[in-house]
């Protein structure tokens, strides 16, 4: 067996491999359907016994050579884009929580999946239970149930940059015969493989990093391949009975380590249509190819803008796990030992009429709602991102008043800083 690529490689070669004569560029097959000779060679397709394309929402070239990227960056078996980051979240749920389920979260996580896993899903019968990723394994076993299903967390929580002790909580999930959802955005494979700790499945908003010049809205969910649905039967039967919807198919026993995420494709997919548009797609696997390159210059900017703000008389923290003393520094060297990401957090000394007078003054640094591209960009989290919560979900969420969320791009990082110490005198 070959030796398989490094990330960088992964990045720029992997998911298109053009045949001879074939366009050396993933082409952009803007299509929604696509053409077959015989009637049997489409039934097939419906019967998922062929594999092929027949309609966008399923399954798209475009669409699937940029998954199948993810999923070798990840170290996966298969992996399934879809419309967004949220909607990759959704998915991964709906796929094995039905009426009656329970699932456990870290309280850290971004505000629209606390909100999604807090209120969406409990309108579909479906509960959560919020814990503190830093409480003991002994707290945190307090929140499982008979009818938990899985466990989420985010390795860098936004905008709280908590890092994720993804064995504790790996350890905990399999404990409970549930698997570990990490959301590994902020991350990205370059600097963190949570497959590689215990984790069962990844989830992405593409729509960050991975896309990076906040050009295309999209997401991505892959799946490691090792969690046994068939060791837990009974919890998982939408993965291991019959589905009556495509003729008593059951995914376990016809895709084996494939099952979940032909699962979500076949049923969520098909049912959902949370698609992303091959254009997006393609934009998507652009930025994938430079991926390793910004993510190098992300965090070394971090590290440059941190140090800065951290030594500043004005500010009062920072939240950068990049940095020696920051209270997952440790955690950081254990998962991402090689940088975390670009996207700090830190507060002013003051009032958040102080932070909003800082941020208005800012002149390279952009007021976007985006984060994690290459230019750099802030907002406020409390008045923001996280704005639907009250205070106690704010505190839960390690969101206070007068956090700011600092998302460091790839300018020059002495254009960066001065642009914060001119604004920080205005305060």
């Amino acid at each position: 067996m070959s030796k398989p690529f490094r990330p960088d490689t992964i990045c720029v070669q992997a998911g298109w491999k053009p045949k001879k004569g074939e366009p050396r560029v993933l082409p952009i097959y803007q299509s929604t359907t696509f053409k077959y000779d015989t009637t049997d060679e489409m039934g097939a397709l419906f019967a998922l016994e062929e594999e092929g394309y027949f309609y966008t929402r399923l399954q798209n070239p475009t669409n699937d050579a940029v998954a199948e990227k993810i999923a070798a960056l990840e170290g996966g078996v298969a992996a399934m884009l879809t419309s967004s980051g949220q909607a990759a979240n959704f998915y991964t749920i709906a796929n094995l929580c039905q009426a009656g389920d329970h699932i456990v979260c870290s309280a850290k996580v971004y505000g629209g999946t606390f909100n999604l896993y807090s209120a969406t899903i409990k309108k579909l019968g479906i509960a959560c239970t919020f814990v503190d990723p830093d409480a003991s394994e002994e707290e945190i076993e307090g929140a499982f149930r008979d009818n938990t299903k899985a466990v989420v967390g985010e390795t860098i929580a936004n905008p709280a940059l908590t890092v994720l002790d993804i064995t504790k909580f790996a350890n905990l999930a399999h404990a409970h015969g549930v698997p570990l959802i990490v959301d590994n955005t902020f991350a990205t494979p370059v600097n963190c493989r949570p497959f590689e700790f215990g984790a069962d499945i990844v989830t992405h908003s593409t729509t960050k990093y991975m896309d990076g010049h906040a050009m295309a809205v999209g997401g991505c969910i892959v799946d490691s391949g090792n969690f046994d649905w068939e060791a837990q039967k009974d919890k998982f039967p939408g993965l291991t009975t019959p589905d009556e919807t495509y003729h008593g198919v059951i995914y376990t026993k016809q895709f084996g380590k494939k099952a979940f995420i032909t699962k979500a494709t076949a049923q969520l997919m098909r049912d959902l249509g949370s698609i992303p548009s091959p254009m997006n797609s393609f934009l998507l696997n652009v930025g994938l190819e430079t991926l390793p390159l910004r993510m190098e210059k992300h965090c070394s900017n971090a590290r440059r803008v941190g140090e800065f703000l951290k030594a500043h008389p004005k500010v009062d923290f920072v939240n950068c796990a990049m940095l020696e003393g920051d209270p997952y520094y440790e955690l950081a060297q254990k998962y991402m030992p090689n940088g975390t990401c670009g996207v700090l957090s830190f507060s002013l000394k003051g009032t958040k009429e102080d932070a909003v007078r800082f941020m208005d003054s800012l002149k390279l640094c952009a007021i976007v709602t985006h984060v994690a591209d290459a230019r750099t960009c802030v907002l406020h989290p409390a008045s923001h991102t996280h704005r639907q919560m009250n205070e106690e979900q704010l505190r839960e969420a390690g969101v206070t008043p007068g956090l700011i969320r600092l998302s460091v791009g790839i300018e020059s990082p002495d254009d960066i800083i001065e642009d914060l110490a001119q604004a920080l005198e205005q305060v």
